[in-house]
Formats: C-alpha cells, sequence, structure tokens
C-alpha cells in the first residue's frame, strides 16, 4: 500500500467517524468536533489530490511538486474551519451562560389545559 492510499483511506476513516459523531452524540460540544472531525478527513483528501496532481505535473517535466490550487483550498479551509469552530464554541458558551445547559433540546412543553379553564400567563396575572 502507498503513501497516497494510505492517506486517503484515513480521511475517510475521519469523515465517517465524523458523521457518527455528528448524528449518535447529544451533545453540542460533541457535534462541533464530530464537524471538525469531518473537515479534517476532507481536508486530507484534498492532500491526497494535490500530491497525486503533482506526481502528474512533476512527470511532465514542470517541475512543480504538488498542484497549489488544492493546496490554497486546504489552507483557506483550515482558516474558515478555526473561525466557524471558534464562533461556534463561543454560541455554546453564551448558550450555557443564559440557560444554564449546553444542549439544544427544547424543554417539555406545558401541559394542555382542561377546557373551558382560563389560559393563565407566566407572570401570574390573568
Amino acid at each position: 500500500m502507498n503513501d497516497p492510499t494510505l492517506f486517503g483511506l484515513c480521511g475517510a476513516a475521519l469523515v465517517g467517524l465524523g458523521l457518527y459523531g455528528l448524528l449518535c452524540q447529544p451533545g453540542a460540544l460533541r457535534k462541533i468536533l464530530a464537524f471538525n472531525l469531518i473537515g479534517s478527513g476532507v481536508f486530507l483528501l484534498f492532500g491526497v489530490i494535490a500530491l497525486r496532481g503533482g506526481g502528474v505535473l512533476a512527470a511532465a517535466g514542470r517541475g512543480i511538486d504538488g498542484d497549489p490550487v488544492p493546496q490554497a483550498l486546504i489552507i483557506t479551509g483550515l482558516v474558515v474551519a478555526f473561525a466557524a469552530t471558534s464562533i461556534a464554541v463561543a454560541l455554546l458558551l453564551r448558550l450555557a451562560e443564559t440557560s444554564g445547559r449546553t444542549t439544544l433540546e427544547n424543554e417539555a412543553p406545558p401541559a394542555p389545559s382542561l377546557p373551558g379553564e382560563r389560559a393563565s400567563r407566566p407572570d401570574g396575572e390573568s
């Protein structure tokens, strides 16, 4: 097994683990980390594509070690992923600060009232 194949399989495994975590983990922080795993797997796959493209260009006599377009996409994607993760963690901290919980699930709905009863307002006034 050569290096690009191994890196491609590792990238696919990272994407698979990220999808599992995104779908099966209940906590918001774990979902953020799972989404980062998916991104890391995609960046690794793009790196493999850039490496293989560079091999073709080097064989053609151009002397380029890697295709620069996927490399630029990887660098840009890393910056965007870092910024998005920072915003997501900041929003999660704000949610924990204001509501005291770190899950995105709704609270239990209020019990239905009986017919003929007047609905009371939350502040206690009728």
